[in-house]
């Protein structure tokens, strides 16, 4: 089967996308690529983030290649919607019957707007797109209905319609990863290091009302913990690769697979760095093994700690326990693990206050690395509607990042907020402690891990600052979340069917299941 497919991975103006120089590779696009080129596809990836490539360049590299059809995505796709939608404008105007395909987050749920306000985007792909996509191809190619493939959403005439969701994958082995589309000397982490993103797992069973990803995803899921440890032997060898970051919400979800994982991975013996994230308690679950972690290579986990009130942990379901928190750094910490702790401003409609006693959380909590965010609302997390009534002061949503004010908080002006919230980056990289861990530490790997992120941090501290001196647009006082987007759509949070009576049969020439169904 011959059909050309180019997967387009967008320019992205957030700050962590330009600043530090280095770019790991569209793992949902390769996942996308795999089971088409397996199918007999022919398909080809344009890494736009990476190259940094000005619309108006994606256009001329796609009319070179004249494809029939490409298909869209980007892991930061709230903030990449915007330029997803004036990149499709471009190629229709160049191409007009260029097929144009969207997916991620954001489509999966706002896609009744998006066939309503963009009228040059033809189809979009609700929830894993694995099978969806291949389904859908095949349905193009071969000339059927629209109306048979699960899980997607089109337009019939001026209605925009989707077909009920999609099947959730239950054997994420069955589909391979496109890793010939790239060229993986382009991608770095770590300081210049070979690096690849990949999935041990898909979703998360706990119930954070802010979770864009959580929903998506429907359900936790692993795979076969021996296959992964085999592909990632595989890549170093073959491909020079030598760090590894999990895209996973929990990859430590099973302490069985998980453990299984680990020993497999250490028996291939490849000198390999891992880095990911996870919650407290599964670290301190395996307060026993965690010597298994360093032998097969973890560096750095981020754990989630987000605020320091205990009535806003409860309000955002994080099932977070201080004690836990801390006992989870201080394990990480003798083990030669890097903790980097996330903390999230504005969930709540703080004070001056609140941001002291922030700071002070964090120093108790003495992570070695910190990442400070500000809550930024998806419609579709349940967190929306308890702040649908507060003022959006950032309204260019591509700046809908984490790292840009979005909503306005009463008791304190924007401007000292970002002030707070830059004093205590500053603070907390420039302790004592941290800059010992950094000068001195014993182990290699941590001294690396700790001054590559300091420079990067850098960089990106002093450009943030200059931006919002120089390149901040804020509203006093904007249109209230709910009149700038609309409605919950919280309703919707489950993007996958979870039903296992949804009949998988095997396509004419696909070498992949395809989902089946009555609808007509």
């Amino acid at each position: 089967m011959s059909s050309t497919i180019m997967l387009i991975n967008p320019p992205h103006t957030a700050i962590g996308s330009r600043i530090p120089r280095e770019h790991l590779p569209p793992l949902g696009l390769l996942s996308i690529g795999g089971p088409l080129l397996d199918a007999g596809f022919e398909v080809s990836l344009l890494d736009a983030d990476l190259e940094a490539l000005p619309l108006i360049a994606i256009v001329g590299r796609v009319q070179q290649a004249q494809p029939r059809v490409v298909m869209l995505g980007h892991s930061g796709s709230s903030s990449a919607h915007a330029t997803v939608a004036e990149l499709c404008q471009l190629l229709k105007q160049a191409l007009p019957k260029l097929t144009i395909v969207y997916g991620g987050v954001h489509p999966t749920y706002h896609w009744r707007e998006i066939l309503r306000d963009c009228p040059t985007i033809d189809i979009i792909v609700r929830g894993e797109g694995e099978q969806t996509a291949l389904s859908l191809l095949q349905a193009l190619h071969d000339g059927l209905p629209l109306s048979q493939i699960r899980g997607i959403a089109f337009r019939r005439g001026e209605t925009a319609i989707a077909t009920p969701a999609a099947a959730m994958l239950r054997n994420l082995d069955e589909y391979r990863v496109g890793w010939e589309l790239i060229d993986h000397t382009r991608y770095s982490y770590w300081g210049g290091k070979r690096a690849v993103v990949v999935q041990f797992s898909r979703g998360c069973p706990y119930l954070c009302n802010y979770c864009g990803q959580r929903g998506f995803w429907t359900q936790w899921r692993h795979r076969d913990p021996i296959k992964l440890a085999q592909e990632l032997a595989r890549l170093h060898r073959e491909e020079g690769v030598e760090v590894i970051n999990f895209a996973d919400e929990l990859p430590t979800g099973s302490r069985k697979s998980w453990k299984a994982f680990l020993e497999a991975l250490i028996a291939e013996n490849v000198k390999l760095l891992l880095v990911g994230s996870t919650r407290a308690g599964d670290i301190v679950r395996d307060a026993d093994i965690l010597h298994l972690y360093r032998n097969a290579g973890v560096i750095r986990f981020l754990l989630g700690i987000e605020s320091y009130d205990e009535d806003t942990l409860k309000r955002i379901r994080k099932g977070a326990d201080m004690k836990e928190d801390q006992r989870a750094i201080k394990l990480l910490r003798q083990h030669g693990i890097v903790s980097m702790a996330t903390y999230v401003v504005g969930f709540q409609e703080e004070t001056d206050l609140d941001y002291w006693r922030s700071f002070r959380h964090l120093l108790q909590y003495d992570p070695d690395q910190i990442q400070l965010l500000y809550v930024t609302p998806h419609r579709w997390t349940p967190f929306y509607r308890t702040v649908e009534h507060r003022h959006v002061i950032q309204t260019d949503t591509r700046r809908w990042d984490y790292k840009h004010q979005v909503l306005k908080v009463g008791r304190v002006p924007a401007w000292r907020v970002f002030l707070w919230f830059k004093l205590i980056e500053v603070a907390m990289q420039m302790r004592p402690k941290a800059l010992g861990r950094l000068l001195f530490h014993r182990d290699a790997d941590v001294r690396h891990a700790m001054r590559w992120y300091t420079r990067i941090g850098r960089r990106v501290w002093f450009h943030e600052v200059v931006e919002f001196l120089f390149d901040t647009r804020l509203l006093k006082s904007g249109p209230t979340l709910k009149e700038f987007l609309g409605a919950s759509l919280a309703q919707m949070e489950y993007a996958l069917d979870k039903r296992k009576d949804i009949a998988e049969v095997r396509g004419p020439g696909s070498g992949s299941p395809r989902a089946t169904s009555n609808i007509t």
